[in-house]
């Protein structure tokens, strides 16, 4: 493979919140290239996602540290130089980047705010709640390059607005401001411009004053069950509400409501 661009310093980095550091802020940070996802930042979103997934963080919150950019998504000037072998030898270390994001055990939300288009849009989608400014523009343009979405959009889009939204969106590559976005359900929240990243954090603070053990056992129920049949999901339901009644957050929890006060979760 091309020998990846060097980077002088890091271009993703972690931020952290609350008394307890119970928010993580994940930020983007290749600002000169608006965030485009070079196979270095991809291995760096990768590496951070891995360290998230064994903190002990209650929610991690996608940011953007370019105030014009969520993402821009892959970095075509490097690609325009790999040969097919390169390109192969890439995948793996891009589907770790999405990947990391997706797998993250605790809830996830986005901040976007300016361009969160392919593999940005990925990104965003791999989270579990898209907060955006209204200056926002998103979309999966894939096809208009001779490539498809390749970061998780054709299977989380499809999930997140159906089958036929979804289609049009993948096929016309279409380019959606955040209002529309909004009403096609891509986006979640909508906030002013430029005010996604405040609101997203403090919608994680909210998240971040409960159980981690509750949060992360909800969250695996949500997701196992999302595509199976009722009976086989309630059953996932049970096995994920096992984990955690007899936890010590449970335990914590039930004691604090009756002492009337904050509880302080031993988070296991």
């Amino acid at each position: 493979m091309s020998a990846p661009t060097p980077s002088p310093e890091s271009w993703v980095r972690i931020e952290w919140h609350g008394q307890e550091h119970e928010v993580a802020e994940l930020v983007l940070a290749r600002t000169e290239a608006m965030n485009a996802i070079s196979t270095e930042m991809a291995r760096q979103i990768a590496a951070a996602t891995t360290e998230l997934a064994a903190s002990p963080a209650r929610c991690v919150v996608v940011t953007s540290a370019h105030e014009k950019a969520f993402c821009v998504g892959a970095d075509l000037k490097e690609r325009n130089s790999f040969t097919d072998a390169d390109l192969m030898e890439q995948r793996p270390v891009t589907q770790g980047a999405y990947g990391g994001v997706l797998d993250l055990p605790m809830p996830t939300i986005a901040a976007v705010d300016g361009f969160a288009l392919g593999g940005g849009l990925e990104i965003a989608l791999s989270c579990d709640v898209i907060v955006a400014g209204r200056g926002a523009l998103l979309g999966l343009p894939e096809v208009s390059v001779g490539v498809i979405p390749g970061g998780g959009g054709t299977q989380l889009l499809t999930r997140r607005i159906g089958w036929s939204r979804a289609a049009r969106a993948i096929f016309t590559a279409s380019k959606y401001e955040a209002p529309e976005a909004h009403e096609l359900g891509i986006v979640d929240e909508l906030v002013d411009a430029g005010s996604a990243r405040e609101a997203a954090l403090e919608m994680a603070g909210l998240v971040g004053r409960h159980s981690p053990v509750g949060l992360r056992n909800a969250k695996r129920a949500m997701r196992l069950g999302s595509d199976v049949d009722l009976r086989t999901g309630l059953q996932v339901e049970d096995a994920c509400w096992r984990a955690t009644a007899f936890s010590g957050d449970r335990a914590e929890g039930v004691a604090a409501f009756a002492e009337k006060r904050a509880p302080k979760w031993p988070g296991k």
